[in-house]
């Protein structure tokens, strides 16, 4: 075989195993991209914004702590309170273009909610959106400037089962928190 001829065959077996690599690449590629999505895209029952707040009730009895969520979990990063929405309700919420999740696991806020604050983060996720650092002696939330409500986006993916409204949230003094919602509704967008 001539030097010419064994460059060349070298030069097209690169070639083809470069195709080849790069086929399999691209392949991977999508592959990775389309899990992502899937894995990331979740239906969207509802959608709307509203005032939330923030607790820490891990049954201490310390800062107003009211004893364990009514969902029976212990309290955890992720666990919000709803005065309506059914418990184990998931979804999530977005602040200032960061985005975490949650489940209802208690029922809150209380008296807040007649004032239009639907929703009672617990204080680890609150921190996180916010910048602030959560204090595990006064189950507060520090380096927020004293902030204790924030204007966020809520999107709903899974309703609870149990009894609870299955729409925008609504005051706790409404009742809505011990009604049966066996219907089914539609995607819906509003603004609060």
């Amino acid at each position: 075989m001539s030097a010419r001829t064994r460059a060349f065959s070298l030069l097209t077996a690169a070639m083809l195993g470069g195709l080849g690599i790069g086929a399999t690449t691209v392949h991977a590629d999508a592959k990775a991209a389309h899990e992502s999505t899937a894995a990331t895209s979740q239906a969207t029952l509802l959608t709307g914004s509203t005032t939330a707040s923030y607790f820490w009730d891990d049954s201490s009895g310390r800062a107003g702590d009211t004893g364990l969520p009514a969902a029976g979990k212990p309290m955890q990063k992720g666990l919000a309170a709803s005065p309506s929405w059914p418990l184990m309700t998931e979804g999530y919420v977005m602040y200032q273009g960061k985005k975490l999740p949650f489940f209802v696991g208690d029922r809150g806020p209380g008296e807040p909610s007649d004032r239009g604050v639907m929703l009672d983060l617990d204080a680890k996720t609150f921190a996180e959106l916010t910048g602030g650092k959560f204090n595990p002696d006064t189950l507060g939330v520090d380096g927020v400037s004293g902030e204790g409500h924030i204007k966020i986006k809520y999107v709903i993916t899974k309703w609870g089962d149990g009894v609870g409204r299955k729409s925008h949230p609504v005051a706790f003094s409404t009742g809505a928190w011990a009604e049966k919602d066996t219907g089914t509704h539609a995607v819906s967008v509003k603004n609060r």
